[in-house]
């Protein structure tokens, strides 16, 4: 079963918002207010810096977000994709589509029929990542985590590690990763995110897309007939 991706479907990934990066709130603000229009909003993962279902206080350090996509997802469709840094949505979210990592990629078909991958980008690593993955979303590990935080000291210091990391990196062998990554994939589009790269690549009669991080790049992608349009957030201010 294939998801319909529309004309004017918008994809933002990696906003990785938190105190530092408001991107993401600005960027939801402007579909609110119509001044961005879109007919399918898709989040490619990573949005918010850290938060899961469990999390009461990065759900409490969310809230503008949290409330916001809420309300937009009365009267859009929105496609939340986990990623590595928020998971175990579906209670924060009850009206949002939203794609675990065990469940990704999500199979899609443009209007000319030509079928998508939509991945956050962080499956196929190896078992030893999907090991870690599964431990650090187990509900039983984050309500135990939740009874050890004692005044959100372990929440407050995860809190500032990750405000304080520089991801914005240029990876140079990016294209030899997009290489082997796409092998795993078996439609004519692939679409991610994670990497914060932003490249688009047609290799093996395959089109890959990179969704740009929009704390870095500050861009996100819309369809527009047929074709991948990069738009830039600082245009629309």
């Amino acid at each position: 079963m294939y998801l319909s991706i529309q004309n004017e479907a918008i994809f933002v990934a990696d906003s990785h918002y938190n105190e530092k990066n408001k991107e993401f709130l600005l960027f939801l603000k402007k579909i609110e207010s119509k001044e961005i229009l879109c007919s399918q909003l898709f989040l490619m993962g990573d949005m918010i810096d850290f938060i899961s279902g469990e999390s009461r206080y990065f759900i409490k350090q969310n809230y503008q977000v949290i409330e916001l996509l809420n309300k937009l997802s009365k009267d859009i469709q929105i496609v939340y994709l986990e990623g590595n840094h928020d998971y175990n949505l579906k209670s924060i979210f009850p009206n949002i589509n939203v794609i675990k990592r065990e469940n990704q990629p999500l199979l899609a078909k443009l209007e000319n029929n030509q079928t998508i991958s939509l991945s956050h980008g962080d499956n196929f690593i190896n078992w030893k990542y999907d090991l870690y993955c599964k431990i650090i979303r187990n509900t039983f590990f984050l309500q135990f985590m939740n009874l050890i935080d004692i005044n959100f000291f372990i929440s407050k210091k995860i809190e500032n590690t990750l405000v304080n990391k520089n991801i914005c990196h240029k990876m140079n062998n990016f294209k030899q990763i997009v290489e082997k990554r796409i092998k795993n994939y078996n439609t004519d589009i692939v679409i991610e995110g994670h990497y914060h790269q932003g490249d688009i690549y047609n290799i093996n009669n395959k089109k890959y897309v990179n969704i740009p991080s929009l704390c870095c790049q500050k861009e996100y992608v819309k369809i527009k007939d047929l074709e991948f349009e990069k738009v830039n957030l600082c245009t629309l201010f």
